[in-house]
């Protein structure tokens, strides 16, 4: 049996090219859209086809039709969706036993017959990495012998003197010596938190946070303080404040930028007072900067860090989400604890891979990577200014949504009872994935949540795939 999809009729094709033209702000709001003969003129199609598309267009709530004038863009009403509303999690530490059901969920994530609303990891053409890739190519074919060796524990020098460079145009002054090389970030945060804490310790954490740093806490036999969090603001200062002046913490771990699955950006004001707070209390902050490179607005947030130089802080981040998952190249900065840090990466891997990292800092060199950012900044807020308007038309009309300035990945909270474990099941029989917001805590919380990663192009398959979760959704609340 032929289990090949069909193709999309044609006009579904004139849709996807006249919205990606609102999206691009080629067509702005109000103004008015070619008139269904010249747009059938120019794609070659019959005007029952053109009309069809506007039609639909219509329907989407991206064009309106005014009487003798024609189609007019709409002044868009994605963006007036009430954000979720901040946590209140449970106010004490809880253990973290996240990783049998997210295996389940990361096997289909994986799995490229499904839709990849999943897992948060750039897809291979919207990263375009092909220059990087031939630098690699280039050092194996000149270098080969030279570094198929174990490479020094710290990592590759020359990467480690570009990775500086870049952290002093943020303010953030580490040398070279300081930073660490790693075998991505999750590889960095395990190092953080064997040097701050043992078994059994308690970490404070953001709420929802990132599933993967729950997977770090539960292999370390850490507990997770859950602090209250607003999608636009980040984490309750007094709230920070308050709960560490009742129990001792080992250490606080908080995104830099751009948290997932919230996509929060903390200003910097907010930004010094968390440290303050830690500093007063003893916390040492372990800070996830892995998001803050993709910043959709025109300045790259500073990560605490370079906010507070001399601060008790250990950065962590990776090229990961950037350019190069495949990669594996992560790094830790750090202005304190360097012995107990390199004893702990000699422990867990001894070191990295050396022509990867050889590859990367000749490609930091060359000056690609901020070309590439600036391109794929761009490609990641139209993936999700695409992605929220489609969850605006086809999503119950109490669901809130995040409005993320950077990363890559979008949250959804719908009305209270709502079973997001439910709507998974029932997607994964039609092949989408996405990830269920229960497995964004450690407590009972946000059953009614899920997350949609617009990390990959979007295309017909992707919008498709969004409107019918919608419809799902509608069908579990009626």
């Amino acid at each position: 049996m032929d289990q090949r999809t069909p193709s999309p009729p044609l006009y579904e094709a004139l849709v996807a090219r006249l919205t990606a033209l609102v999206d691009d702000d080629v067509l702005r709001p109000g103004m008015r859209a070619p008139s269904v003969r010249a747009f059938a003129t120019q794609h070659h199609v019959s005007l029952t086809t053109a009309l069809q598309a506007y039609r639909l267009l219509e329907d989407r709530g991206v064009l309106e039709a005014r009487p003798k004038s024609g189609f007019y863009v709409t002044q868009r009403s994605h963006r007036q969706r009430a954000l979720p509303a901040a946590s209140q999690p449970p106010r004490r530490a809880n253990p973290v036993a996240v990783s049998n059901p997210l295996f389940s969920v990361l096997s289909y994530a994986g799995d490229p017959s499904y839709a990849p609303l999943g897992c948060a990891i750039p897809s291979a053409g919207l990263l375009a990495a092909e220059r990087l890739d031939r630098q690699l190519a280039r050092c194996a074919r000149v270098h080969g012998r030279q570094y198929n060796i174990y490479a020094d524990p710290h990592g590759d020098a020359e990467l480690r003197a570009q990775i500086s460079a870049r952290a002093l145009r943020l303010g953030h002054a580490v040398p070279p010596d300081g930073v660490l090389i790693t075998n991505g970030c999750t590889e960095a945060l395990n190092i953080a938190l064997s040097v701050t804490a043992k078994p059994g310790d308690t970490v404070a954490i953001e709420s929802p946070t990132y599933f993967g740093l729950l997977q770090v806490l539960e292999a370390r036999g850490l507990r997770a303080l859950e602090l209250p969090t607003d999608p636009a603001r980040g984490i309750d200062v007094a709230a920070l404040d308050k709960a560490l002046g009742a129990r001792r913490v080992a250490a606080c771990l908080l995104a830099s930028s751009f948290n997932n699955p919230l996509g929060t950006r903390t200003d910097d004001a907010s930004k010094a007072a968390i440290i303050r707070v830690l500093a007063r209390h003893g916390v040492p902050l372990i800070e996830d900067d892995i998001y803050g490179d993709i910043s959709s607005g025109d300045e790259r947030p500073r990560p605490f860090a370079a906010i507070a130089p001399k601060a008790d802080i250990i950065l962590c981040s990776s090229f990961s989400k950037t350019i190069a998952p495949g990669y594996r190249i992560g790094w830790l900065a750090a202005n304190r604890r360097h012995d107990e840090i390199l004893a702990s990466k000699f422990a867990l891997s001894l070191s990295g891979a050396a022509l990867p990292q050889k590859a990367m800092a000749d490609f930091l060199k060359s000056g690609g990577y901020d070309a590439h950012l600036r391109r794929i900044r761009k490609a990641f807020a139209d993936n999700i200014d695409r992605m929220r308007r489609t969850v605006d038309r086809s999503f119950p009309r109490e669901t809130r949504m995040t409005d993320p300035k950077g990363g890559f990945v979008l949250w959804l909270e719908l009305p209270a009872g709502f079973d997001s474990d439910a709507l998974y099941r029932r997607a994964i029989r039609e092949r989408i994935c996405f990830v269920p917001g229960g497995l964004f805590t450690a407590t009972s919380g946000y059953r009614n949540c899920l997350r949609l990663s617009c990390s990959h192009d979007w295309d017909a398959r992707i919008e498709r795939s969004v409107e019918r979760l919608g419809e799902l959704a509608h069908e579990l609340l009626a």
